[in-house]
C-alpha cells in the first residue's frame, strides 16, 4: 500500500511546483477534466509509458483517479513502486474530491 496525500498537502505542493500529478484514469476522462498539470497514465499504460512521462524515479508522484471506490490510482502506484519510483503516493478521495472542494481543474 502507497502513502497517501491530503488534498490541502497536493494543493500546496501542486501550487509550489513540487509534485507530479499522475491521472489514473487517462485518455477521455483526462481530457475533460483534470487536477492542474497532471499527465494520463491508466493503469495499462504504466510499463510502456512511465519511464518517457516521469524520467526522474526520485521525483515526488502522486496518482489520483475519480473517487475512493476506483482502484486506479492504487495500481498506478503501485506499478510505479515496483518499477522502482521511490516518491509515490495517492490522493484517494480523487478529483470528485478535489471538484467538490471548489478547485480548479483543467480540460484539454
Amino acid at each position: 500500500m502507497n502513502a497517501r496525500i491530503t488534498r490541502e498537502e497536493l494543493r500546496s505542493a501542486i501550487d509550489a511546483g513540487t509534485v507530479t500529478v499522475v491521472d489514473a484514469l487517462g485518455g477521455e476522462y483526462h481530457a475533460q477534466r483534470h487536477l492542474p498539470g497532471a499527465v494520463p497514465l491508466a493503469p495499462a499504460e504504466v510499463d510502456a509509458r512511465a519511464a518517457d512521462l516521469l524520467p526522474d524515479r526520485d521525483a515526488a508522484i502522486v496518482t489520483y483517479c475519480s473517487n475512493p471506490a476506483c482502484p486506479n490510482s492504487g495500481q498506478v502506484a503501485g506499478r510505479l513502486t515496483a518499477l522502482g519510483y521511490t516518491n509515490v503516493r495517492t490522493y484517494k478521495e480523487g478529483i470528485q474530491d478535489w471538484v467538490e472542494a471548489g478547485l480548479p481543474t483543467e480540460s484539454a
